[in-house]
Order: C-alpha cells, then structure tokens, then sequence
C-alpha cells in the first residue's frame, strides 16, 4: 500500500524531537552563508548566483537524464537576470525554458503558486510538446489515457519502478488540495514545509513529464520564501544529483510507509546541510576569479583570452592544449599558440610538467 492509498492521506505527521537539532543546524548554516554573502561587493554576489543558478539547472536536468549545455544555460541565465557577463552564447529553447522555470519559481517567490503557473512551467519544459521522441501533455494535469503513472529510473529497458502514483481522475482534486496547503499560512518551519511540499507534490505525480524538475522548482520556491531572498547562494538539486541513489531510495521508502514522514524529513534536513556545507566550495571559486580579474584587468587580455581564462577559472574540465584552445575560441592553431605564449610570457599560464606533442596549460598558482 502506497502512502496516498491509505485513508489518513495526506495527513503527514513527524515526530519534533527528532528533527529539533537537525533543523536548528540547517537554519544556522543559511544564516552563516546568507551573512558571508552579503558582507560581498554586489558583484561578487552577483556571480555567486550566476554559479549557483547555473548548477542548479544543470544538475535537477542531470537527476532526469537530461543533460544541458553549461555555457547555454550560464549564458541565458546571464541575460535573463541583466548580468554583465563576457562570452555569452545562444541558448536553445529547452534551456530556455527550464531557465525561464528556475527564475520564475526563486525570483517570483512572493507569488502565489497556482495550478496556471505550474502549467506554464511545464510546458517551458516541453516547448514542443514532446519528451524525447514522445508526443506528451504540456500544460495540463495527466490523464489515464497511458496507464497508470509509475516513478522509474535508470535507462531504458532497465528501469526501476519505484512507486505509483494516484489514479489520473483523482489528479485535479489532490492538487487543489495540495495548493490550498501551499497557500495556507502555518506555524510550520518553512524549511520543514519545503520538504513536506516536495514529498507531497513528487507523490502526486500530476504530470505527463517534467515531475521531478518541478517538484525541485517548488522546494527551490519555498527555500527562498525560508531565506526571504530571491538570492540563490545554494543549490539543493546540485546536492541530490549527487546523492540520487540515495534520493530515490528515501522517496521509495517514504510512499511505503506510514504517514509518519519523519525519516523522510531527516534525510531532506541532512541533504540541506550538506548543500549548504558545498556552498563554500563555490565561495570559493567566486573569491579566486574576482581576486584574478583584480590582479589582472580585463584590458590586459584580448577576448579570446578572456574567454579561456574564464573557463579555467570556472573549473575547466580535462586538459587545457593549444588544440582545444583553438576548438573553443574558434581560432587557428598559429593564433591559439600565440594567445598562450603571451600568457605563459606574463606568468598568466604555465606548463603542466608532462610536456611532448601535447603540452598542456594551467593557471598559474
């Protein structure tokens, strides 16, 4: 018996004590990271949500299988928020849409969520009305009409059925429920609230596809209603793209159960903490670039330049040659090795010990 099957549905209790210290640790931490990036330049604040928002996107897309052009999706996230950004590049429409999901959800967080609003979200998701090779309901609730609904992953031919949700005819009845609560106001935790919501609304399964990325767009909403900023300084999807055999295996678990969702909540609040913790790590990285664009401005180098340094500075995956230079900045192998020498020249850029025919490159300590 699944959890939505039992006649207490969708009357979710927990047990206080258990989730007092967990909870306590969790809004400790957001305070910590909202202070440490607040006491930044406005600069530097925009580019640490550049960064989160941009793995944000790229990583609840991962949980799906899916995966997104990094410089489409840091380049339309750039240009949706009005950012001064260098080596921007066309997005598709897909990543235009799940960008245009992400901002709506965590920069329109005062707004009220709604049965429209959703449906315009999933749709951005699907802007061709397909998932895949598949032909799918954008815009609308599901209807019955391909079976019942049943949460898988894994590839396909090897998919592994996790739980199945409610019966499509009851679909518009338990999201009127579910929005109702939403927009209640309680005394409960809005943390606490964000992770009822994502069980919740997960279980539900209202749509055809597009479930999961929403489910992660509403708890992106109801965390930044928690730090009462449209601010996003972490990213929460980044952490259960991480975790994900472990995230399926706690949703599994919790639509086996009882209505006691407390193991459920004590995992999200661990999740949470750990995201939080990861924060640093982008801290970081924001710090090291804008200390590098401080020591060396921007007019020293010409833009193809610009361009390679900032994605070494972002976290260049791999090996950094002449030829992939080239590749990237769209140039001659003659004009690559030039841009480099001239930065090896200013002590920019150094070898990588193993040298031969290919010699790599990167930042000088």
């Amino acid at each position: 018996m699944y959890i939505h099957q039992r006649p207490e549905w969708p009357n979710f209790t927990w047990q206080p004590e258990r989730l007092e210290v967990l909870l306590g640790t969790v809004r400790h931490q957001q305070g910590r990271v909202l202070g440490q990036m607040q006491a930044l330049g406005l600069a530097l604040q925009e580019e640490a949500v550049l960064q989160t928002l941009t793995l944000d996107v790229l990583k609840s897309s991962e949980i799906e299988g899916e995966l997104l052009p990094a410089d489409q999706v840091r380049s339309s996230l750039a240009r949706r928020l009005g950012l001064a950004v260098a080596g921007l590049v066309p997005a598709e429409r897909r990543v235009e849409g799940v960008v245009e999901m992400l901002l709506d959800a965590t920069q329109g967080f005062g707004q009220p969520l709604t049965a429209e609003r959703m449906f315009g979200w999933q749709a951005a998701l699907f802007p061709a009305g397909r998932s895949g090779v598949q032909r799918i309901r954008v815009g609308a609730w599901r209807t019955g009409s391909k079976g019942p609904m049943q949460v898988v992953s894994g590839v396909v031919g090897r998919e592994k059925v996790h739980f199945e949700a409610p019966a499509a005819d009851s679909v518009a009845a338990e999201m009127r429920r579910f929005l109702e609560w939403f927009a209640k106001a309680t005394n409960l935790d809005a943390v606490l609230k964000a992770a009822v919501a994502h069980l919740w609304f997960v279980t539900i399964h209202p749509f055809e596809d597009g479930n999961g990325r929403l489910a992660r767009a509403i708890t992106d909403l109801q965390l930044a209603r928690a730090d009462g900023t449209a601010q996003r300084f972490y990213s929460l999807s980044a952490q259960l793209r991480h975790e994900r055999p472990a995230y399926y295996a706690q949703l599994e678990a919790a639509q086996k159960g009882g209505l006691d969702v407390t193991a459920w909540l004590e995992w999200f609040l661990g999740c949470l903490g750990r995201a939080l913790t990861a924060t640093e790590t982008t801290l970081a990285l924001v710090l090291h670039k804008a200390r590098f664009w401080e020591l060396h401005g921007p007019r020293q180098f010409n833009a193809r330049q610009q361009k390679l340094l900032n994605l070494l500075l972002d976290g260049f995956e791999g090996k950094l040659t002449s030829s992939k230079w080239a590749t990237i900045a769209k140039c001659s192998q003659d004009t690559a090795g030039r841009d480099i020498q001239a930065l090896l020249a200013q002590q920019v850029l150094v070898k990588e010990v193993a040298g031969g025919r290919s010699t790599a490159y990167r930042l000088a300590p």
